[in-house]
């Protein structure tokens, strides 16, 4: 193996570790937060493996934790891969889920089967559109993405308020003094499968099989090609004949498509009915913003983004126990999950930052051998002398 090639490998197995490193530091820190609090951190970690996997409910209840953050985290993938940065997976979520609870509160005689998949098609619908509109902002008059996300989220949020308070609000709440901010519960029938006895439900392995699907859409497809020749360089696709406001517009229409699909399963399979208190948190559990650190930790990848939700899920599962057992303000647990983002989010930049280097690096190295290209033998094997 050529030194050259030998270094390729090496760099690319450090940047394929560098979120797991990540993880490593963010503990650490964690560590000595929780010591100088009086904890013990062996306790303390050991207390959130145990809530995260220490019986089969646990370890149910982390699955069900990660399937939004996984669906969140492929539309993620799809819109990173175009360079489109979408923030507005809490808004998309949110839109795909009222528009999913309508349909049930709306047509609650339908067979089961029936409207557990056209709430679905409808809630993935309701998110595309949601996602489609920042997305057609920045392609045809260059309104910042991030930007647009964010207040589509505001415009979500305070939208959700005004429905669960008003026109969808469960009639009981209606006639009580209270009037807690939700829907009426969805019939029975329109539950999603339980997999086992737990809370583990159809969700889960729909959101598994969507993440091979997406793989072959951004790999395997003439349009996930547009989408990361886009990404990759948009005068270059320009010049090839692709469509670059229609990739931008389809790459966010996409990703939020993907989470209003977790908002919808979030509703059939967890909660069967909408409620929130007054705060996008209040529904998606800030899904919307953990989906983007899990497909970071992923790679931006649709397959690295499962077992990367997986551990986000039991993080946040085990957080739980954690603060039970050693008797931590919950402010340490929100400090830990921000350490994580933080130090996640850095690697992913620092990995960007290497690879950029190393593309510049080759780049030269190729005009320097095509400046000075290796002198070329004669007929008989030696290198012909200049006169």
């Amino acid at each position: 193996m050529s030194k050259w090639l030998q270094s390729e490998v090496m760099s690319k197995t450090i940047d394929a570790l560098l979120p797991v490193f990540a993880v490593l530091a963010a503990l650490a820190v964690g560590a000595v937060v929780l010591i100088i609090l009086g904890a013990n951190p062996l306790e303390a970690f050991g207390a959130l493996l145990e809530g995260a996997f220490g019986s089969t409910n646990a370890l149910a209840d982390t699955v069900v934790k990660a399937t939004p953050l996984l669906l969140i985290g492929l539309g993620i993938c799809i819109s990173f891969r175009g360079n489109v940065i979408n923030i507005g997976g809490e808004g998309q979520m949110i839109m795909g889920a009222l528009l999913a609870t309508a349909l049930g509160l709306a047509f609650p005689e339908w067979p089961g089967a029936v409207m557990i998949i056209v709430a679905l098609l409808v809630g993935f619908l309701g998110g595309a559109i949601w996602g489609g509109i920042p997305g057609a902002l920045k392609a045809y008059f260059g309104v910042n993405e991030i930007l647009s996300t964010i207040m589509m989220n505001a415009i979500a949020v305070q939208l959700m308020n005004f429905l669960l308070s008003g026109p969808m609000i469960d009639p009981v709440q209606a006639s009580s003094a209270s009037k807690i901010p939700q829907t009426a519960r969805l019939s029975k029938a329109f539950d999603l499968p339980r997999l086992i006895p737990t809370r583990l439900h159809l969700g889960a392995l729909i959101a598994i099989v969507l993440a091979g699907l997406v793989y072959v859409l951004l790999w395997r497809t003439t349009l996930g090609y547009k989408i990361r020749a886009v990404g990759e360089n948009q005068a270059a696709s320009r010049y090839a004949g692709i469509d670059v406001k229609r990739q931008v517009v389809m790459a966010l229409l996409l990703s939020g498509a993907f989470a209003g699909l977790a908002g919808a399963i979030q509703v059939f399979g967890v909660n069967h009915r909408m409620i929130t208190d007054g705060s996008a948190t209040g529904f998606t559990g800030s899904a919307g913003f953990n989906g983007i650190v899990a497909a970071l930790f992923g790679q931006l990848h649709p397959l690295g983004t499962i077992p990367a939700s997986f551990f986000f899920g039991a993080l946040l599962v085990g957080a739980n126990k954690l603060q039970r057992v050693v008797q931590v303000p919950s402010a340490v647990i929100i400090a830990l999950n921000g350490l994580v983002v933080i130090f996640v989010v850095s690697s992913e930049i620092w990995r960007r930052q290497r690879e950029t280097k190393r593309r510049t690096e080759a780049t030269i190295e190729e005009e320097i051998v095509g400046l000075h290209p290796p002198s070329q033998p004669n007929d008989s094997g030696s290198e012909e002398e200049g006169s």
